[in-house]
């Protein structure tokens, strides 16, 4: 692991020798929609910005888009996240069709440029039973998946940049290690998402065990659980506050890639209702049989948080700026305090 220079932070000096954990952009929605409408308690307004207050948290690096910029502005935010001794990671959607693969390499080539080796994408902005009502629609959806895939990986290829898969509730585990298997290339893999495929009704340690063979990148949370009658609520809470194996997992993917970065995901909004006790919600799952519905209900019930899960409802502005902002400093007390990074 390369040296990384102690940088001042919020948090007390680092140990230069140790992995320190990093800031995906998610972690701070509400901040980057307050900065899109003028508020003046937004604490960055771009890429650049945002580097540099993950800096003062004391953050190992940064998981950004950059979009198609300039040459220059790459350059700028490379010059700076290797001045801090911070590791970047890019982001970038994947070509729809033909006519959009110049859209993705420019993006690709803009985050390379910026010192991204690994770019982090998802196929599915929503959510697998949200989105899809039927069979049918879920099998399009992996077949338009696959063909978008099997035009990026030609680019990726050509850069030498490793493209890293969200298990963004869209495939459970079984269904994403096929999609692996067959692009069978080194330059695909996976941001492991610790906490997403617990609402596809997989265990968490058992999700980060099969994915760590491909993990390129990570998005590391902590979550919470309730039940609700259609099924159960959940919910990302700051590190150390969830029943997530933390030191665990993180030990389980720094085996399988030593190079691995671990970029905090702590999404502060309302609960997720998974509402797998609906007709809908089972649409495209035909193939989870009762015994694992019946281990996750399990797993929620004994895990089940005693206190209410956070809420954003009902909150102004003010106030939800500034629990986000909690919420990703406690996640760096305990990722230091309890998980060596």
């Amino acid at each position: 692991m390369p040296l990384l220079g102690a940088a001042p932070s919020l948090f007390g000096a680092d140990n230069p020798r140790q992995k320190r954990l990093g800031v995906c952009t998610y972690s701070y929605n509400i901040h980057w929609k307050a900065a899109r409408d003028g508020h003046p308690k937004a604490r960055f307004k771009d890429t650049l910005e945002f580097l540099e207050y993950c800096h003062q948290l004391g953050a190992g690096g940064v998981q950004i888009g950059v979009g198609s910029r300039d040459a220059d502005f790459a350059k700028k935010l490379r010059a700076k996240a290797d001045a801090y001794g911070m590791y970047f990671e890019g982001q970038a959607s994947l070509p729809q069709q033909s006519s959009d693969v110049d859209r993705f390499e420019a993006e690709l080539f803009a985050a390379k440029e910026a010192g991204a080796a690994v770019v982090r994408t998802a196929m599915l902005g929503g959510r697998r039973y949200e989105t899809f009502d039927s069979a049918e629609a879920f099998r399009q959806f992996a077949e338009k998946s696959w063909q978008s895939l099997t035009l990026a990986e030609p680019v990726l290829k050509k850069h030498r940049v490793r493209l890293a898969i969200e298990n963004h509730k869209d495939r459970r585990v079984p269904e994403l290690v096929e999609l692996l298997k067959r692009i069978s290339s080194e330059y695909v893999g996976v941001c492991v998402d610790v906490g997403n495929n617990i609402a596809l009704l997989e265990e968490p340690m058992t999700v980060v065990e099969a994915l760590a063979p491909f993990a390129f990148s990570t998005h590391l949370k902590d979550m919470a659980v309730q039940e609700y009658e259609e099924g159960f609520l959940l919910s990302e809470v700051p590190l150390g506050e969830g029943f997530l194996d933390l030191k665990k997992m993180v030990i389980a993917l720094q085996k399988a890639n030593p190079a691995i970065q671990f970029s905090l995901e702590m999404i502060t909004r309302d609960p997720l209702k998974i509402p797998c006790l609906t007709k809908k919600y089972w649409a495209t799952m035909e193939s989870v049989s009762g015994a694992q519905l019946a281990g996750a209900l399990k797993m929620v019930r004994g895990h089940a948080a005693k206190k209410p899960l956070p809420q954003t409802s009902g909150l102004d502005l003010d106030r939800q700026l500034e629990f986000e902002d909690e919420n990703v400093k406690t996640s760096f007390a305990c990722a230091r305090r309890d998980l060596d990074l």
